[in-house]
């Protein structure tokens, strides 16, 4: 469409529903294979002990219709809300048995007017039986996203953060989901360890050769309680900058493809969650600047997409 910048999230659910769609992020009580069964061991380098879960959960994890009816509540109450797209969010979300993963997902989905299931993992976290059962919940009226951390197609930055996975493992989920007719969104992380413009670019046009449904763009950041945090403390890292992250994000939209929609442009994880880099710009400041970026540049998403 003439004058659009780049494929919002946000139009993509009203185009598809005809109406606004809210997401219920959920903690489905899964761990990672970095964090064991417990959730004790460290995480990620830039993961915290919370494992990325809603800061409206709590602390505290409560039962799947507990923290589900605490979410319908007040938006129903607040905006008339009906539809809603459930979100296994915390942690990773695929990590146990088939049986134990089916019975999660149908417990959460009978809770609730869900149009959509939404699973964050990680790629070890998937196979060919958790792609099939995935794929077994889709319906023509009814789609299921699996939101994928690749966070960096360099090997060497995969191994710097701890990921525990490197870039084939990455892709053989990648095709295993699609062949299931699973959606995917991915996840980038832009200023990691030892990155650049040259790594992050480089990145950019892998996934984009992919051709993914959707994506989502991250500044690095830093929570109190993970790894990275004590080698900031000691003064071995440096962060990109506001403005810097923003010429990365515009970079990259230039090289997505133009029918990949874009879910996510920075960080939000809470303030009371992370100190560092504790002067960056709020999401609506970030998300305005990439479009003002844009439109200096006269460009758009996908312009140099090939």
């Amino acid at each position: 469409m003439a004058g659009v910048l780049y494929r919002k999230y946000s139009d993509y659910l009203k185009e598809k529903y005809g109406e606004t769609v809210y997401r219920i992020g959920v903690d489905g009580g899964f761990s990672c294979p970095n964090r064991g069964e417990d959730r004790t061991r460290p995480g990620c380098a830039f993961c915290d002990v919370y494992g990325v879960r809603a800061a409206y959960i709590g602390e505290t994890v409560k039962s799947l219709e507990q923290q589900i009816r605490a979410s319908v509540a007040p938006l129903k109450k607040r905006y008339n809300a009906h539809k809603y797209i459930l979100y296994f969010q915390a942690y990773s979300s695929t990590w146990g048995s088939v049986s134990r993963l089916r019975k999660t997902y149908d417990e959460g989905l009978a809770l609730g007017n869900f149009v959509e299931l939404v699973v964050s993992t990680r790629p070890d976290c998937v196979d060919e039986d958790i792609a099939v059962l995935l794929g077994s919940y889709v319906r023509d009226d009814f789609d299921v996203w699996v939101e994928l951390g690749l966070q960096s197609a360099h090997d060497r930055s995969l191994e710097r953060i701890n990921r525990g996975h490197d870039k084939a493992c990455f892709e053989k989920a990648y095709k295993l989901l699609k062949a299931a007719g699973v959606k995917v969104a991915v996840h980038m992380i832009f200023g990691l360890p030892g990155e650049d413009r040259k790594e992050i670019l480089e990145s950019t046009d892998y996934l984009a050769s992919l051709r993914p449904d959707g994506v989502k763009f991250h500044n690095l950041h830093i929570p109190t309680g993970s790894p990275l945090y004590q080698e900031y403390t000691a003064g071995e890292l440096s962060f990109p900058d506001s403005r810097r992250h923003v010429g990365y994000v515009a970079d990259a939209l230039e090289r997505m493809p133009p029918e990949t929609i874009i879910m996510r442009m920075t960080t939000d994880t809470p303030r009371m969650r992370h100190k560092v880099p504790g002067a960056f710009l709020n999401k609506s400041s970030v998300y305005n600047l990439v479009r003002d970026e844009l439109q200096k540049r006269g460009s758009r998403q996908g312009i140099y997409f090939s």
